[in-house]
């Protein structure tokens, strides 16, 4: 994560604003309940982030028609733009750190950190 920071400052999102991005693909999130829970957020810190991030025009909320209380989220074109920026930044940047790696230390730590991301949250606490 504190590589990661760096450049999503640069393109002006916070860490809880880019695994929004990340998770709103097409289809609009029913909720922002749903969403929150879908990336494991609290419901009440999401809405800062959601606050933010709409008022960067990177996402929009619309009231859904069938249930006027409940808001629709979706990316806007510019979220779009600046999720795949982001993405590719971090990609590049996860690739300068691994090249760090002798091709076997890179295949045996990707092996161990897919591994470990496997690991089913509850079971990550004692």
């Amino acid at each position: 994560m504190a590589a990661e920071l760096p450049v999503l400052q640069r393109h002006g999102l916070t860490m809880w604003g880019y695994v929004v991005l990340l998770a709103l693909n097409e289809d609009p999130v029913r909720t922002q309940a749903a969403l929150a829970e879908s990336i494991g957020a609290a419901k009440t810190r999401i809405i800062s982030v959601l606050d933010g991030i709409q008022q960067a025009g990177l996402i929009a909320r619309a009231p859904d028609p069938g249930d006027r209380r409940v808001h629709l989220l979706s990316l806007t074109a510019e979220g779009r733009r600046t999720r795949a920026a982001a993405q590719a930044d971090i990609q590049r940047q996860e690739e300068r750190l691994l090249a760090l790696l002798g091709p076997d230390d890179r295949r045996a730590f990707l092996r161990a950190l897919h591994r470990l991301s496997s690991i089913p949250p509850e079971d990550l606490i004692p």
